[in-house]
């Protein structure tokens, strides 16, 4: 894969007007922007991150996990520009000095396609497929159809939101670049690959855009003709990975102390454990010069370190690894390709939060309620779509919004609809929505 082709300010649902510019900004920064001001960015501060929220103590959400995520991915980006602009700097005609900002871009779009209560919402939506009710819809679909709603993946979900053109959208949808889109395909591949991870990166009705964007690119192609659709990565995408797999170990770390989930100590050993023991020593020592007497505030410090740590490593991966990533050959993460030390040191810190953090009773209480308030969104609104003649479902129905085409005479554009709805829903939404479809609210009059 070649840079030159690699960075397009060339933009989907406009291709006709590739080139022109309307304002000093680049089209990568308009990209940016563009998300910042969108609806569903905005729903993000009403989505589960990892914990509830519980009112006195701030902990993250979608929205501010998303904003850390592109601050990091700016920094990434910026740095790794500089290092290959620095080795060849010919690369700068061919736009890679415009890294940072695509990358910041496509991390603030990474999670806009996750569904309400996170990956517990992911599951109930996949499993009203292949455990509930919907189980019986198998024959009634395509086989490609069929596997994008039973491996639903907010991935596949957050592309299809920048790129479909819903009822009223102009064509392209967010319209927005080629290269910041390709840059949020994690797994630039059809769901018939998924695999036992469940992962993939766009659904059929999205498969010839991608296709279309990727050839433009020049991506890897590695299936072959006649094989379900696989690509190799953008090569952005991992850095979008590795600003995503930063923030969301190193700050969970830090809400887990918040919550006192973890104590100041095993914090303290946690986020230190990036560090030699003679640099442990110097920011205890920046710690006690800056008069950081606050618990909290010393958490803050110590986690901006590992940040800065695993940043500046991921930015080495990268460059180190640029002929491997560019040949589609490299394998894995950045982060898994840092060195030993830093690499166990954050494998530690998985390790703690799967046990102490993933598995606590607060995030698991949200799960258990999210699950079941989505399987029962799921199953009240496909039975509408199924039987949109009876009264209530026609209730059920005028409810949604005008852009999903819900009444579409084709099954498979109903259902994707529906699904469509459920996803774009916020935590606060869903469980409004629940409450009254089960008689447990009314609306006050």
């Amino acid at each position: 894969m070649d840079w030159q082709r690699l960075i397009t300010n060339k933009r989907l649902g406009q291709e006709h007007r590739h080139g022109l510019r309307h304002d000093d900004r680049s089209e990568f920064k308009r990209d940016y922007d563009r998300l910042i001001f969108s609806a569903p960015f905005r729903r993000l501060q009403n989505k589960t991150q990892v914990f509830p929220l519980p009112g006195s103590v701030f902990v993250h959400n979608r929205l501010t996990h998303s904003l850390e995520v592109a601050s990091v991915g700016m920094s990434l980006g910026s740095d790794v520009a500089r290092q290959l602009c620095r080795r060849d700097p010919s690369l700068l005609e061919a736009g890679v000095g415009d890294i940072g900002q695509i990358v910041a871009a496509a991390c603030l779009a990474h999670d806009m396609g996750n569904p309400p209560f996170g990956h517990s919402g992911e599951k109930a939506i996949q499993t009203f497929f292949t455990e509930g009710p919907g189980s019986t819809l198998r024959d009634s679909v395509s086989p490609e159809f069929w596997s994008d709603i039973t491996h639903f993946e907010g991935n596949a979900n957050a592309f299809r939101l920048l790129t479909h053109r819903f009822c009223g959208r102009r064509p392209g949808g967010f319209v927005m670049t080629y290269p910041t889109l390709a840059s949020i395909v994690k797994y630039p591949y059809s769901s018939m690959l998924a695999g036992k991870k469940g992962k993939f990166g766009f659904f059929a009705t999205e498969r010839e855009v991608y296709e279309r964007i990727a050839d433009d690119l020049g991506l890897r192609r590695l299936s072959a003709p006649g094989e379900p659709l696989r690509c190799a990565r953008h090569p952005l995408v991992y850095l979008v990975e590795a600003a995503d797999d930063i923030c969301y170990e190193i700050m969970d770390i830090e809400d887990a102390h918040k919550l006192r989930l973890l104590s100041y100590e095993e914090t303290e050993r946690l986020l230190l454990g990036f560090f030699a023991a003679e640099e442990q020593e110097h920011i205890r020592q920046r710690m006690v010069e800056e008069q950081l007497d606050d618990l909290n505030e010393r958490v803050v410090y110590m986690r901006a370190s590992a940040i800065g740590r695993l940043e500046g490593e991921c930015v080495r991966a990268f460059v180190d690894n640029e002929g491997s990533i560019l040949a589609g050959d490299f394998e894995g993460s950045l982060v898994e390709a840092v060195s030993p030390a830093v690499r166990y040191a954050y494998r530690r810190c998985a390790e703690v939060s799967r046990k102490r953090i993933y598995r606590s009773k607060p995030v698991l209480d949200v799960e258990l309620s999210g699950y079941k308030i989505m399987a029962t969104l799921m199953e009240q609104m496909v039975d509408a779509v199924l039987h949109p003649d009876r009264y209530y479902s026609r209730q059920l129905i005028g409810r949604v919004s005008s852009q999903y085409d819900i009444a579409s005479p084709d099954l498979e554009t109903r259902l994707m609809a529906v699904i469509d709805y459920i996803s774009g829903m916020t935590d606060i939404y869903a469980l409004d929505v629940y409450q009254k479809m089960m008689g447990m609210a009314l609306p006050i009059v």
